[in-house]
């Protein structure tokens, strides 16, 4: 199982819509409720998202590569977890 990275920010609506959207995929999909999810708020880590190539609020990697910035979907969301299972 591949680890999930998520850069966000207090603040972000968008990042609170993508929360949202992981707890409902989580409650659909039993599967999805033991992935690794490392969530790094950018305000509180900046060294860490410094190290990162991303410019808006939720980005998402999946271990070291970027596969999401910006505004999030259910089926992006959805496309990223079943890729960190397999």
């Amino acid at each position: 199982m591949k680890t999930i990275i998520m850069f966000e920010t207090s603040w972000c609506p968008y990042c609170k819509k993508a929360h949202k959207i992981m707890d409902e995929l989580m409650k659909e999909n039993p599967r999805f409720k033991d992935l690794k999810i490392q969530i790094i708020d950018e305000e509180l880590e900046p060294e860490v998202a410094d190290s990162y190539d991303y410019y808006y609020v939720p980005t998402y990697y999946l271990e070291s590569e970027k596969v999401h910035e910006g505004v999030p979907n259910k089926k992006v969301i959805e496309e990223l977890f079943n890729s960190a299972i397999s």
